[in-house]
């Protein structure tokens, strides 16, 4: 991951930076995003959310039609996915069920009990990493999603509340905060915040859904760049990671959701 200039750093050592919007495709049937995965060779999966609509879909990045999906039991409200190997683990919301899915031909090979409330997972080297929507990640096994160890997230002394989607590059954890468009970059051994991504150029209006907010963050195979999309949002954004300085940056990262 590319580092910000010394302009890109204030004294508490936090990094900042904002988005450039480098593409923006259609958003495939504008789904309720809830989690999302890119992988190499175009493909994404998306989990969409709300009892009796949770689906985990595939489609190609860019096209307009989905290619492959599947429909979750009516009483699970999906959450967080991520890739390990040729699986999808899916989250569910407060069912505090995992699903575990074949990558390719979304089968269903699993059911896992896990504690708390899911919202976000990524994969990151040998572990999985989730959030429940606060200020709490927690490591897990990736076979068993056994919990490994709690990491309490912090900015400058402040707890980062509403941790959502999450992604895994250069070395951070990469979360979505909910109620605001703005991107923390963790670091799990300490907890801190090191970088944080202002990323409103690619947010959309949705003045009819206080619901439609940015949610869906992917990793790229591509220095500092990223797919973020929100819930019932028109278009996926293929973003890239600028250098910038503080702008109030900060107080709005700490100003989101708390539960």
């Amino acid at each position: 991951m590319r580092r910000g200039g010394p302009s890109g750093r204030d004294n508490r050592g936090v990094r900042f930076h904002r988005v450039r919007v480098v593409r923006r495709v259609p958003h495939p049937e504008r789904g309720f995003t809830q989690g999302l995965v890119a992988a190499d060779g175009g493909f994404v999966w998306e989990s969409t959310g709300h009892y009796g609509q949770s689906e985990l879909r595939r489609y190609h990045f860019g096209a307009d039609a989905v290619v492959a999906r599947a429909a979750l039991p009516p009483e699970l409200f999906g959450e967080g996915i991520c890739r390990i190997g040729d699986s999808i683990w899916q989250l569910t919301w407060r069912e505090r069920v995992a699903l575990r899915w074949g990558a390719g031909d979304l089968v269903l090979r699993e059911k896992v009990r896990y504690n708390r409330d899911g919202w976000g997972i990524c994969a990151a080297v040998d572990e999985v990493v989730t959030s429940d929507g606060t200020s709490e990640l927690v490591r897990r096994d990736p076979g068993t999603l056994e919990p490994r160890q709690v990491v309490h997230v912090r900015c400058g002394g402040g707890r980062v509340r509403g941790l959502n989607d999450l992604a895994w590059a250069g070395g951070l954890v990469w979360a979505n905060v909910a109620g605001t468009a703005y991107l923390a970059g963790i670091d799990l051994v300490t907890g801190e915040v090191t970088d944080v991504a202002d990323a409103r150029a690619a947010a959309e209006r949705h003045w009819a859904s206080e619901q439609a907010i940015m949610n869906g963050i992917a990793a790229l195979g591509l220095p500092d760049q990223f797919l973020l999309t929100g819930k019932t949002w028109r278009s996926i954004r293929q973003v890239r990671l600028v250098p910038d300085r503080d702008r109030g940056h900060r107080e709005r990262l700490l100003a989101g959701l708390s539960r």
